[in-house]
């Protein structure tokens, strides 16, 4: 049999190497290829990252296992012993939390040794087992199907139309169901990870290829072009499902089906080496680079490594914001433009969830301190943002628009986003990816408080820090059964101007590798050893815009801290005006990295704080620097943009606030497959193909001119704007104004208001579109004529 990922992982077994193996690097004792400690092994100490697990560990009991259960129960003919949970639970998605549960739980007992974590895993095991027997033929899923009629129905109705050829998708709905086959590939980790975390399950695997069984048979009625048509639709890593069940039974059956599951709209340009991800959907695409990484490890083919490793370099150092995260509204934008994106739609928490999967097997290939100093960044100013640290809740987006706020899932979960489901991974495992090793190399990548245990040398650890918040960081071999030589690899992040490393507090000249101080000598129990980082302020700039900065204390990204969440934000956003920026930063509380600013600010100076603990505090990130003469230029046009304002506020006969509940109910109005929006803290509204809006708006004698506002750079779309029934424009939107929202002015013909007090005004896109987002809507007097 073929190993499995955990046991690949832990294995001496050699892959082939993207880059030239760093001959000089594994001389100083840095290893070829390293394996993270089992998650078993690590116990974390007091911090806000064991915090984190407690508070998750909480919230997952208090979920029901029977709830999730609900339709997997009902669609195998089975009584539910529980009634469905709400939100995504009730939408065509359903069944997709169970995964992630399993995989929470799994985590969770391997993270704290919680058995009654354990004891649930089994149970809903046993429960998954029971309905695929009832269902007979291998299949089980808890997804449903609406039908064009509106009827909702079991999913597995969709597949013999498949096999057919009628296959119908608009990228996230596959012939009416919502991404079945991302469902599915929750579902096999959260079985896999059962096994790999609590122990042995031959019911698990037996699900897993009776499952797969079902899924082969779909697809071996598919002709390529048609499997092509099928992958259009997201389905998260369903190749890293078939790859690991491959490794794990050796049937070549299921090789054969992960590799015939690529997607090479996307795929293809990633293998050439070629940048094609602006305007596509991140974390659509994170986990098929996640299952070619597999793949790669597997079958030894080069091309299947280049992707992921081209992928995650162009994702980190073009398309990332400064806290890790990536995309603006789930979409990636072009290359080095993150500038024009910072809004309250950043950073999806499933894509960094991924990113950092992503990174481990990167890692895992080739130790490279660089792969750790973005895991680091994401980790901890990204994935420990994400959850309320009182009740348990997550962030779907975590928001970097100056003044936004965090929105939280709610204490016993309704919402069931997919935020919700890797959440639970996400705070159930801060303790995965701290102790590393390789050949005889100890490596330390994560600075974070726990005790470990190295059954290679059978020792004890103990990692002591105050880190990020303190620069000093000990790790002690409290224990250690086989005393001997062998190197101790330290992460030194790029970000550090310098550091010191001492054992049993003598200062020590230790080797330089791959961004590691590393002391190689004959270790015994009771050794320390420390290493100290300076936690500089510095200035680091979006990728692409030298005038957009973001302040960071070593790994910490700093935010200035703008107020209470329950407060509102209506300011103007604050700017840095200076030449030495930093030379203004005084500390307030150097313990807890909190910084106050002296004349740096405009309109006023701010305190700063670690972002990540902004959980119900409003907060700015990103500013734009200016010379002190550049911003009397910015504050002139601010003003010029007032005057304006003011001048069309002064003529308007009626304003339509979209995506508002009172204003869209004041207008009466009336929509279908039409969704309300909100986007760098403005509400609108759009609609799909098939569907429209239309609401009233007052009018008054005379020309008048319908105003609409929309995002300068949305995707390629068109759509119509009707009054009473008329057309009296068809817009076309195609990143008109990049960065900028922008108004557009539509002349009323008189004829279609004279006499009337009211007109009906109607979007509607055209087909295969999207009409909007439009974000307002305003009706004014046109400006007389000028006489000449």
């Amino acid at each position: 049999m073929l190993l499995g990922r955990r046991a690949f992982l832990l294995s001496s077994a050699t892959v082939p190497m993207l880059a030239t193996p760093a001959v000089a690097q594994i001389g100083a004792g840095l290893p070829a290829k390293a394996a993270p400690f089992p998650l078993s092994a690590v116990r974390l100490r007091r911090s806000d990252f064991a915090r984190a697990v407690e508070v998750n560990r909480d919230y997952l009991l208090r979920l029901s296992p029977d709830r999730l259960l609900h339709n997997f129960h009902q669609f195998a003919g089975l009584p539910p012993k529980a009634p469905v949970y709400g939100g995504w639970e009730s939408d065509t998605i359903a069944g997709h939390t169970l995964g992630h549960y399993l995989s929470g739980l799994a985590l969770t007992h391997a993270q704290t040794g919680c058995q009654e974590c354990a004891t649930r895993a089994h149970y809903i095991v046993a429960e998954l087992a029971r309905c695929q027997a009832a269902n007979g033929d291998g299949y089980v899923a808890g997804f449903t199907r609406k039908r064009k009629d509106g009827t909702v129905v079991d999913g597995k109705e969709i597949f013999p139309e498949i096999m057919r050829g009628d296959i119908r998708s608009a990228g996230f709905d596959l012939n009416g169901c919502w991404v079945p086959l991302y469902n599915w590939h929750k579902m096999y980790t959260g079985l896999y990870d059962v096994i790999d975390h609590i122990g042995p399950s031959p019911q698990a695997m037996a699900i897993m290829t009776g499952l797969g069984g079902y899924i082969d048979r779909v697809f071996a009625a598919l002709n390529d072009d048609q499997v092509q048509t099928v992958l259009a639709c997201e389905h998260g890593g369903i190749n890293e499902s078939f790859a690991e069940l491959y490794a794990r039974t050796d049937d070549p059956r299921w090789l054969k089906l992960a590799e015939r599951l690529y997607h090479k709209k996307v795929l293809v340009p990633l293998a050439e080496k070629r940048d094609e991800l602006a305007n596509i959907h991140a974390n659509t695409q994170v986990p098929k680079l996640i299952g070619l990484a597999r793949l790669h490890e597997i079958t030894g083919q080069a091309g299947y490594g280049t992707a992921a490793r081209f992928f995650w370099e162009q994702v980190t150092r073009h398309h990332s914001y400064v806290i890790g995260g990536n995309a603006d509204r789930e979409y990636f934008s072009a290359p080095d433009t993150i500038a024009q994106h910072i809004t309250e739609q950043t950073c999806e928490h499933c894509n960094t969830y991924n990113m950092l999967k992503l990174t481990r097997h990167l890692y895992g290939w080739q130790p490279d301190g660089a792969l750790f100093d973005y895991y680091e960044r994401a980790h901890l100013n990204h994935v420990m943002a994400q959850q309320e640290p009182v009740s348990g809740g997550f962030t779907y987006m975590t928001p970097l628009m100056t003044g936004a706020k965090r929105e939280y899932s709610g204490r016993d979960g309704e919402e069931f986003w997919c935020c919700v489901g890797t959440g639970m991974e996400s705070h159930a495992k801060h303790g995965e990816s701290i102790f590393w090793s390789g050949d005889e190399t100890l490596i330390v990548n994560l600075y974070i408080p726990a005790d470990a245990q190295w059954a290679a040398r059978g020792a004890t650890l103990g990692l002591e820090t105050a880190y990020p918040f303190d620069d000093a960081v000990t790790l002690t071999f409290t224990t250690l059964g086989k005393p001997g030589r062998f190197p101790v690899a330290l992460r030194v992040p790029g970000w550090a101007k310098g550091h010191e490393v001492s054992v049993n507090g003598q200062p020590v000249t230790a080797a330089r590798a791959g961004g590691y101080a590393i002391v190689t000598r004959r270790w015994k129990a009771g050794d320390k050893v420390t290493i100290r980082l300076p936690l500089d302020l510095r200035i680091e700039a979006a990728p692409g815009d030298e005038q957009t900065i973001a302040v960071l204390r070593g790994p910490l990204v700093l935010a200035a801290d703008l107020g209470r969440a329950d407060g509102n934000w209506d300011r103007p956003d604050p700017a840095m005006v200076g030449t030495d920026l930093l030379a203004a930063f005084r500390p307030v509380d150097a313990e807890a990295a909190q910084y106050g600013t002296t004349g740096l600010i405009r309109p006023a100076d701010l305190t700063f704080v670690p972002f990540y603990r902004q959980h119900d505090r409003r907060s700015a990130v990103y500013f734009k620097r200016f010379t002190d003469a550049q911003w009397k230029v910015e504050e002139a046009g601010f003003l010029a943009e007032q005057a304006r304002q003011k001048d069309i506020a002064a003529r308007s006969v009626d304003v339509m606030h979209l995506g508002e509940m009172q204003p869209e109910r004041d207008h009466a109005l009336t929509s279908d497959i039409s969704y309300p929006v909100v986007y760098r803290g403005r509400n609108g509204r759009d609609a799909r193909t098939g569907g429209f809006f239309e609401f009233a708006m007052a009018v008054k004698p005379g020309p008048l001119i319908l105003q609409a506002t929309y995002w300068g750079d949305e995707r390629p779309r068109s759509f119509d704007i009707l009054v009473d029934n008329q057309r009296i424009a068809t817009q076309t939107l195609d990143a008109d104004k990049p960065g900028a929202f922008f108004d557009v002015d539509y002349p009323v013909p008189e004829a279609l208001t004279k006499g009337k007090s009211k007109v009906k005004v109607r979007f509607v896109p055209h087909d295969k579109n999207t009409a909007g987002p439009v974000f307002g809507v305003r009706l004014f007097t046109a400006r007389p004529a000028t006489v000449a």
